[in-house]
């Protein structure tokens, strides 16, 4: 059973005037607060009302995907939530910031505790007076390519136009999710949804007002609707369609599609799962969007299931068990945590035997440490940032031992950007033999057997020995924002390794440069061996500087982008702000102050030798 989905029919996330999905209408006695406080009186939500402002002390710190919290009475249990404390996201501090002033029904949200990044439950919410308005995803079309497209499509619109609806219309997130009505054998799975928990819509809305491109969308238009009318420009069958007629009266606000093992190896089924309203409504909507195209439906649940053909629908749909029950499937995607808006699955050993015939033996040998691999990942929001979160389970040979931190906190705190790596040197040398087999099997194989014996002739390299320690066990490599103006940029890198042996390493390649250049001295770079360090730069000032410990992770730009700095194994930092001005000369109008939005962007995670997690995030001003 999913997390988003509790027993007994309960429904605890939507927030909306009524249930749609149940049939139920606003129940007539009002849960009530904690100490017997009734819900101050319904009224609608009020979008001219003062914005919500996020706090303006914030500290930040890893946030706490993956649990479940209670916000709200339940729908059924008719169990009391206690308020009055403060919220958290992460390591952000929410506590007394304001709710009511939004006209949420008048209810103050000010002092309740939140734990945003986890699924909440909002149980009888639609007791607080917000409106209710129909939201979803968008019509299934037969084909892999047709329904790629709506998904790709459907996320598009999400993002660029139409969010105010989903975000402020239906403060919701509960019901069954589209997991839970496709096949149990499913090996690929992708999920839209434009109704998910109340703190992504928020931020969604806090993004969209940032942008000239979204500001104007986001003022309640419906999602659906402007999925339909994007859809509907491609599509000559669509323009016969009017949506509030022929799509509006039966469309929900989720979609999900999966990958099902076919009859042949190359050539899978596909499914999808179509949230609606009325099947009825739906059996005869779906018809006209497909036309004389040939299709399966059936239906579980509250969805559609649309196939290739009616066998295959009455196949999923009578179905026992889920994709849901996939405990592989349920473990990874809690890994993941928050599910967002977007969020996919796949079995990569699964999906690679789609493509293994038309693999060379050589590709075919080295897929073979995922075979058994797993990805799963979620595309959610934060009033500062967006984030693609992901995590990798299953592959051989990922890592061995404990790797070394990539800590980017401790470089200078005028760092404009910054790459660190670490496990280099295993990589190098575990895997040196098939890294040469495998370049040897691409058009640039023989130009790498070049640079081998090059490396080995002339500048007298021991491979892959000292490739291995000039990577070292770490590598970090910075750009500092001090001096871009210059003829010689502040650059260099920093590396975790035997630093006597890394620096003979680099003096015998400046020799032998310096020796085939017709005695012309190569450019010499500055060093500064460490304890257990070597860090080379383009001026002796910088690689001082670089060589000690800096205050970067005081910013918090970077402590937002790279939220787990102490114990990531490998990382990417860019403060946008502090070179902007490079990129933005010359631009004008929409185009630049769309783009001073953007503030810095973060990639980072952890490896080690059965799994590997990544954060990707941008930042916005």
């Amino acid at each position: 059973m999913s997390a988003n989905n509790p027993p007994n029919g309960q429904d605890p996330e939507r927030t909306t005037a009524y249930r749609w999905e149940q049939g139920q209408q606003p129940s007539a006695n009002p849960p009530t607060m904690p100490l017997g406080q009734p819900y101050p009186p319904q009224q609608p939500y009020q979008q001219q009302q003062q914005p919500y402002q996020p706090p303006q002390q914030q500290q930040y710190g890893p946030p706490q995907y993956g649990g479940q919290q209670a916000y709200g009475q339940q729908a059924s249990s008719g169990q009391q939530s206690a308020y009055g404390q403060q919220a958290s996201y992460g390591q952000q501090d929410y506590g007394q910031q304001g709710y009511a002033q939004q006209g949420y029904g008048q209810q103050g949200y000010g002092q309740q505790q939140v734990h945003y990044g986890q699924q909440p439950e909002y149980g009888q919410a639609e007791q607080l007076g917000w409106q209710q308005a129909p939201g979803g995803p968008g019509e299934p079309k037969k084909g892999r390519k047709g329904w790629i497209i709506a998904i790709a499509a459907a996320v598009a619109v999400l993002l660029l136009g139409g969010g105010a609806y989903a975000v402020v219309g239906a403060i919701g997130g509960g019901g069954t999710q589209p997991q839970e009505v496709l096949p149990p054998n499913s090996f690929a799975y992708v999920r839209l949804d434009l109704d998910p928990a109340a703190n992504q819509k928020l931020a969604l809305f806090q993004l969209g007002r940032k942008f000239t491109v979204t500001k104007d969308a986001f003022t309640g238009e419906d999602p659906r609707q402007a999925l339909f009318n994007a859809m509907k420009s491609d599509d000559d069958k669509l323009s016969k369609l009017d949506f509030a007629r022929d799509v509006d009266p039966w469309l929900g606000s989720r979609i999900g599609l999966a990958a099902v093992p076919g009859k042949s190896a190359d050539e899978p089924d596909f499914a999808v799962a179509v949230q609606v309203k009325d099947q009825d409504q739906a059996r005869a909507g779906i018809k006209k969007l497909m036309g004389e195209e040939k299709y399966g439906l059936s239906f579980r649940d509250d969805y559609a299931l649309v196939t290739s053909t009616q066998a295959l629908a009455d196949q999923y749909a009578q179905a026992q068990g889920s994709l849901a029950d996939n405990k592989d499937f349920s473990d990874d995607l809690g890994a993941v945590g928050e599910q967002g808006v977007l969020s996919f699955w796949s079995n990569i050993g699964q999906a690679a035997q789609l493509g293994r015939a038309t693999m060379t033996p050589e590709e075919v040998k080295a897929f073979e440490q995922f075979k058994n691999a797993r990805f799963a990942g979620a595309l959610r929001f934060d009033s500062a940032y967006a984030e693609l979160a992901g995590v990798l389970r299953g592959a051989e040979g990922l890592a061995a031992g404990d790797l070394e931190n990539a800590d980017l906190s401790k470089l200078p705190a005028s760092t404009a950007g910054a790459l660190s790596i670490s496990g280099l040197d295993q990589i190098v040398t575990k895997q040196w033999a098939k890294i040469q087999e495998s370049a040897a099997a691409t058009p640039a194989g023989e130009q790498f057997k070049q640079f081998v014996e090059q490396a080995k002739s002339q500048y007298g390299l021991q491979l892959p020995d000292d490739l291995a320690t000039v990577l070292g066990k770490n590598l970090t490599v910075a750009v500092d924002s001090q001096g871009l103006d210059g003829e010689t940029p502040n650059a260099g890198v920093r590396i975790v390794t035997d630093p006597a042996k890394a620096q003979a390493v680099v003096d015998k390649v400046e020799k032998a440069i310096t020796a085939n250049s017709g005695g012309q001295p190569a450019p010499q770079l500055a060093k500064v061996p460490g304890d257990g360090t070597l860090t080379l730069a383009t001026t002796q000032d910088y690689a001082k500087k670089l060589s000690e410990d800096g205050t970067l992770g005081d910013s918090e730009a970077f402590k937002t982008a790279i939220p787990d700095a102490g114990s990531d194994t490998f990382a990417l930092f860019v403060d946008l702000d502090k070179v902007e001005k490079y990129y933005l000369q010359g631009m004008e109008g929409d185009d630049k102050a769309n783009l001073e939005k953007l503030r810095a962007v973060g990639l980072s995670g952890k490896q080690t030798d059965t799994e590997a997690t990544f954060s990707l995030r941008v930042l916005f001003n």
